[in-house]
């Protein structure tokens, strides 16, 4: 079997204070599915990137791959699908067709306009291509953004398929562990490999950070024991040190009566060198123990401005349907939302999820029939799926939103954003950045009703828990649109299908 050796591996941006990788050795059996987990800005993609040799950097990588990345850029999106796929690969298309057929897809969808597809039917076309040469190592950067819950599941069963080894990144815990047998998770401390699928890995770390933890409150307690030692072995070497001038017995000092100052007495000198040496071992000590504290993950809880109103239903929701031109985007659905309580709107790409959501906002250009009611002067919180148009510096947007700054920056640091990105413009930002942007604006706004559509969508799996134990501490009243299976299952109370 091939393998990637890392050796060694020293990265860092020129913008950024901390090396992303520092040192860092790895070795990859190339039949792995490996799973490529981390927080946003650990250097998850910029990894990927190094592989290709798009990126300079320190050490030695050692394979003998071509390198497939996925997603593939895409120069001219009107094309007809098959000559924008011949524009990135060659292929035999009786091969391309077999890759179809097992991500349920027609061939004919070759014969429609690429930017005519659906999102999960792009990522599909474009998944396609890469297990098309077996000599080819497939680098998968998020391929479940844009795929339904229906979407993941099929994309999930390909990759299980597939006897190739590849390395996928992706935020979705159920994904990752459908698709995977080994992790490779970028951590503080460096690169750590688990042998297993996700949950494995999650066991894993919880016991390993569970020791690590103990281990770092036994050191901070001997830590603090010796800081205490060595103040008190300070204040006697001090102490010492005066007696030099005052001590009547020792000659020289100001108590002696004997004008010349300089001299000290033997047993004052050997008492004050006795003194710093073990002030001196008592520092190094402290210092060597500092050293063994782990570099913990810390992931604090976030904070959510809901405002519980004493109205108990907030919208219903009878026989409802949404229309374009006269063709019905789903059957007929009613639903309520009461206080305290999550609703999440399911259903395939297409089916008017993001409609519906438009229009509980009254944004909806489209034909309604059924029935619709709320209380009054509601006050909603809304994360969009699209949030191009949040621009400018942090300060000047939450200006714009009627923001408590301080409790926005707040949340963005609670989500994970290194505070040298504060500076950035948002225009400027990742989309793991912006996205946090337009949650931290959700979260910072005094809301009773929240909705949010897709709100994981580019998150790592810690702001997905952090948002779980949010969610199901605050117990808000809100509407919500999202693909990730294991979180509607730990969140939402109920379900409402459109079909």
């Amino acid at each position: 079997m091939a393998n990637i050796k890392i050796e060694n591996l020293t990265f860092g941006y020129d913008n950024q204070e901390k090396l992303l990788f520092n040192q860092a050795n790895l070795n990859v059996d190339t039949s792995w599915k490996l799973g490529l987990i981390g927080r946003n800005g650990r250097g998850k993609t910029t990894l990927l990137k190094i592989l290709q040799d798009k990126l300079h950097y320190a050490g030695k990588i050692t394979h003998q791959l071509t390198f497939v990345y996925f997603p593939q850029k895409v120069i001219d999106k009107s094309q007809l699908t098959y000559y924008v796929l011949k524009e990135i690969v060659d292929f035999e298309d009786w091969k391309l067709e077999r890759e179809l057929n097992l991500l349920n897809l027609s061939p004919d969808i070759l014969w429609r306009a690429f930017d005519l597809l659906s999102g999960g039917e792009q990522t599909k076309v474009l998944l396609s291509l890469l297990f098309l040469d077996e000599q080819n190592f497939p680098l998968i950067d998020e391929p479940t953004n844009h795929l339904d819950i229906l979407g993941r599941k099929q994309v999930a069963d390909y990759l299980r398929r597939k006897k190739q080894g590849f390395i996928v990144v992706s935020h979705d815990r159920a994904f990752v562990d459908e698709v995977s047998d080994h992790i490779l998770s970028i951590e503080r401390g460096g690169l750590v490999l688990y042998q297993g699928n996700f949950s494995t890995y999650e066991e894993q770390k919880k016991r390993r950070d569970e020791f690590e933890l103990a281990q770092n409150e036994k050191l901070k307690g001997s830590i603090s024991r010796l800081k205490k030692t060595a103040f008190e072995k300070k204040q006697w070497s001090d102490k010492i040190e005066k007696s030099k001038y005052n001590d009547p017995k020792v000659k020289g000092t100001a108590s002696s009566g004997i004008a010349d100052r300089g001299f000290i007495g033997a047993k004052a000198a050997k008492m004050m060198k006795r003194s710093k040496n073990i002030e001196r071992r008592m520092d190094e000590q402290i210092e060597e123990k500092e050293g063994l504290l782990k570099n913990l993950e810390k992931i604090d809880p976030l904070s959510m401005n809901y405002q519980a109103t004493h109205h108990k239903l907030l919208m219903k929701v009878e026989e409802l349907t949404l229309s374009f031109d006269e063709k019905a985007l789903f059957q007929p659905v009613s639903f309520e939302v009461r206080s305290g309580r999550i609703v999440a709107i399911a259903g395939a790409n297409g089916s008017g999820k993001s409609s519906m959501v438009k229009f509980l906002l009254d944004k909806f250009v489209g034909k309604a029939n059924g029935n619709y009611t709320h209380s009054n002067h509601l006050n909603i919180s809304y994360v969009r799926q699209n949030y191009a148009d949040n621009k400018g510096t942090l300060s000047e947007f939450a200006q714009q939103n009627g923001l408590d700054f301080s409790e926005f920056l707040n949340n963005l640091r609670k989500l994970g954003m290194e505070r040298v990105v504060f500076q950035n413009r948002i225009e400027n930002m990742s989309m793991g950045q912006r996205k946090k942007v337009e949650l931290a604006k959700s979260l910072s706004q005094p809301a009773e009703l929240y909705i949010w559509d897709e709100p994981l969508n580019y998150l790592d799996v810690f702001n997905h828990e952090q948002l779980e134990e949010l969610i199901l501490n605050v117990k808000p009243a809100m509407i919500l649109i999202e693909h990730d299976q294991h979180f509607l299952e730990k969140i939402a109370d109920e379900v409402i299908e459109l079909s």
